[in-house]
């Protein structure tokens, strides 16, 4: 019977959120000549929210934002505003992407590739813009493998993360019934997403969301590893903590499998 490996893009095949999607907003309003720019708090704390246009958003209630820019009355007139800067942020980002430099986390590659040999299917779920999530995958991971993953985005669904609508679109596209997929999150709201879609969730935070609520998650761990590299750590969810090299395609199996039932301990899991 199939099983299916999901991978949130942003933060979990590359952790790009500050150098990258920060630096394209705070970008965008420079070259508008508008006097605002978020932080790196200030941006974290805008990422609680799923979306670029859905963080764009955010600032028409913003008081500081409203203090330097005249918010249009209309509502209709704002969306186009926001939905312009969005796209200017979107090539700016998608430039950066393309002009090199774009490793993967440790792991990513790995289990992509041993997942496919052994005939999983393999998708990339994000609320991203599918130019962004395209780009950032073929930049990471080689044209080759990145032809041989399913892409699913925030332009497919009409929810964005915590709703289940981007994962459970993903277990449709790859065909793979929902609690024989497992997915690797950064986040909270992408954890929530997982779960309300009925799949296996691990998630491996980045340093803006490390310190988040992840207790519904099979297994959190600081990244997924690689053979030669610095043992992983896990540090927290449904296993015990301990130091490990790695996680494994085995792991993810046995993780899946156990869903629902008591986890097996992380020391089991990790080679």
């Amino acid at each position: 019977m199939k099983r299916g490996l999901i991978f949130d893009c942003d933060g979990v095949i590359v952790d790009v959120e500050i150098q990258r999607h920060l630096r394209a907003f705070n970008q965008v309003w420079a070259e508008l000549g508008i006097p605002w720019r978020w932080s790196d708090a200030e941006y974290q704390r805008a990422l609680r929210v799923s979306g670029g246009r859905e963080r764009l958003n955010l600032l028409r209630d913003d008081p500081r934002f409203r203090a330097v820019f005249d918010v249009p009355a209309d509502p209709a007139e704002w969306q186009r505003l926001i939905a312009g800067w969005h796209r200017r942020k979107t090539q700016i980002y998608v430039e950066s992407l393309k002009a090199g430099n774009v490793t993967p986390r440790p792991g990513v590659r790995r289990l992509a590739e041993d997942a496919l040999r052994a005939g999983w299917r393999v998708a990339v779920a994000s609320a991203g813009a599918r130019d962004s999530v395209r780009t950032l995958v073929e930049a990471a991971l080689g044209a080759e493998l990145a032809s041989r993953l399913t892409l699913i985005t925030g332009e497919s669904v009409r929810r964005k993360k915590p709703a289940p609508d981007v994962f459970d679109a993903a277990a449709t596209a790859i065909g793979v019934r929902p609690e024989r997929c497992v997915v690797i999150e950064d986040t909270r709201n992408g954890l929530l997403s997982a779960r309300a879609s009925g799949m296996t969730c691990v998630v491996t935070p980045t340093r803006l969301t490390v310190h988040d609520d992840f207790s519904e998650a099979a297994l959190v761990i600081s990244g997924l590893g690689d053979p030669g590299l610095p043992p992983e750590v896990a540090l927290g969810g449904q296993a015990s903590h301990g130091n490990h090299p790695y996680l494994t395609l085995e792991a993810l199996r046995r993780l899946s499998e156990t869903a629902g039932a008591a986890r097996p301990d992380v020391r089991s899991l990790l080679r």
